[in-house]
């Protein structure tokens, strides 16, 4: 996509007016989900099953991106197809516009709302992704985005690419657990709240939140490469799809301005560590990124123009973790190259 591509004037087609800023009000997240998981024994009625199954997952999203990461680093291509929904969408639906003629080729989907009144009719919450579709029957089987991530590396083992690493050891577990509750409260949804914030009070609340919790990772993080253990784990996958998109988003667009994630010496060389790590910066798209906040939130941006900068080239440099110690995947070794058709568009990455 070029700039004047990039930049181009959007319509209301593809917002969600009004539909995120409650005036006098603080942001709560609606986290009712669809509960049912895909797990070995089937006990929801959802078998693993290589094959069956496909992943809906917008690069625009950090929740999604968590996904299409894990998937990755575990090596479930050949398990869980994916399907790649565009960075904008309206109040209705995310929308396959990136797919030839509108759909999505696996599902002939025009909208992941279809899938939701294919298995509920009546389904009356936001349509959002990361979302499982069970392909025999077009249906959707979960949308619980935490859970999602933790099943692909605990319910789909027998699925995993020789050498895959260990993201959820049983050993660290409770420690991950504990960690990945802080960053989601304080910085994942974080950001959103200080985004959203419908009054001055609630907004430096969520700002005086936000900034405690990244100067607590910026401590926790000087004397170790990763946030649990010596090897990434699913706590790292968490916070990166926060932080990949700080300076390019929420810095600006949801004034986390306190400083950028590059005035941060630790998180920012922490980052740039993950970015650089197979499965990590290749699966993140700066253009979608920021066509979805800046277009879609037109109650933030009335404008939607989507900004030109940052500079991506910051990803790409040295960051010097290494002297930390630790592997990134541990026993376990590096996913090959993206497979082919699930490449980031040349010019989007960093």
């Amino acid at each position: 996509m070029t700039q004047s591509e990039q930049q181009a004037t959007p319509t209301d087609e593809f917002t969600t007016r009004g539909a995120y800023v409650h005036e006098g009000e603080e942001y709560t997240r609606d986290t009712a989900y669809i509960e049912d998981r895909i797990t070995r024994d089937g006990r929801d009625g959802w078998p693993v099953e290589a094959g069956r199954y496909r992943l809906i997952a917008a690069r625009a999203c950090p929740w999604a991106n968590r996904t299409i990461i894990v998937r990755r680093l575990l090596g479930l291509e050949d398990a869980i197809s994916l399907g790649l929904p565009g960075p904008t969408h309206d109040a209705r639906s995310w929308t396959f516009d990136l797919d030839p003629d509108g759909r999505d080729p696996v599902l002939g989907i025009e909208r992941l709302q279809q899938a939701f009144f294919a298995r509920f009719p009546d389904y009356p919450r936001g349509i959002t992704v990361p979302a499982i579709v069970d392909v025999p029957t077009g249906g959707v089987v979960t949308n619980d985005f935490a859970q999602i991530t933790l099943d692909f590396s605990t319910e789909w083992v027998d699925h995993h690419r020789p050498g895959a690493p260990a993201l959820y050891p049983q050993d660290l577990r409770e420690e991950i657990d504990t960690v990945n509750r802080r960053v989601y409260t304080e910085v994942n949804n974080g950001v959103y709240r200080c985004g959203f914030a419908g009054s001055q009070d609630t907004y430096e609340a969520a700002y005086d939140r936000l900034f405690t919790a990244l100067d607590w990772l910026e401590d926790r993080l000087t004397t170790q490469r990763y946030l649990v253990g010596d090897t990434i784990t699913e706590a790292d996958v968490r916070l990166f799809t926060t932080l990949v998109r700080f300076d390019a988003v929420y810095h600006g667009h949801f004034k986390c301005n306190r400083s950028t994630l590059s005035e941060l010496p630790v998180l920012s060389a922490y980052a740039r560590d993950l970015f650089q790590t197979p499965g990590f910066g290749d699966t993140v798209d700066f253009v979608q990124i920021k066509r979805h906040y800046y277009i879609v939130h037109k109650d933030l941006n009335p404008t939607q123009i989507v900004p030109v900068g940052p500079d991506t080239g910051f990803w790409r440099t040295e960051h010097g973790r290494e002297r930390l110690g630790g592997s990134p995947f541990g026993a376990g070794t590096a996913p090959g190259p993206v497979r082919a058709g699930e490449e980031v568009t040349p010019g989007h990455g960093a």
